[in-house]
């Protein structure tokens, strides 16, 4: 009897480590799929796995972008708006000088002429010669002033109106048709292609 006792014993034992050992053949085979399949799976600089998916984007760093292009136009912008305004600024005044240019190129042989009868007041006593003279020279310089544009206005024994005459008195209208027209024109008013440069003075029947 103790030797078939000591016999089951030495069994149950043998059987253990026979267990113990399977147990641990399959659990090394377990680990190393694991480890294969682990190995398989690519991952990124931060030892996470990658699935396949495009990461999604940060919204903040999106943002910050956008802010970034369209500050960049807005400066492109602004950039191209004020070299447009110097340029049209630099036209214009190029265009100003320009036409005082061509105002007093226009403006010089009636100057000469001028000159000269300032010399024939000193030389000549032929008063009617001076007068006809004067009156050339007028003539003249208005036709000249009239090619750019000049136009005088027609006030006396127009009605008066504000738009283009100033009232600078009133009289008495010497008859009953003339109330509320102009009876007499102190300054002349002018156009400048016909747009109004200096309003008539004038006196106003009332």
């Amino acid at each position: 009897m103790p030797e078939n006792t000591e016999f089951n014993i030495d069994q149950d034992k043998n059987y253990e480590m026979n267990e113990d050992k399977a147990s641990l053949e399959t659990d090394n085979l377990v680990n190393e799929e694991n480890s294969e399949i682990s190995n398989n799976v690519p991952l990124d600089n931060a030892g996470q796995e990658i699935t396949g998916e495009a990461p999604t984007a940060d919204p903040l760093t999106a943002a910050k972008a956008e802010i970034a292009e369209l500050k960049d136009k807005y400066l492109r912008l602004y950039a191209d708006f004020e070299n447009f305004r110097r340029r049209t600024a630099k036209e214009k005044l190029e265009m100003i000088s320009g036409a005082s240019a061509d105002t007093v190129k226009l403006i010089l042989p009636i100057v000469d002429d001028f000159e000269r009868a300032k010399v024939s007041f000193d030389s000549s006593t032929d008063i009617e010669a001076l007068k006809e003279g004067v009156d050339l020279i007028y003539t003249k310089l208005y036709k000249a002033l009239e090619s750019k544009g000049l136009k005088a206005m027609q006030s006396k024994g127009a009605d008066f109106d504000a738009e283009i005459h100033e009232s600078i008195a009133q009289f008495p209208a010497p008859s009953e048709d003339l109330k509320g027209k102009v009876i007499d024109e102190i300054e002349k008013g002018y156009y400048l292609n016909d747009k109004v440069i200096r309003y008539a003075k004038v006196i106003v029947g009332a």
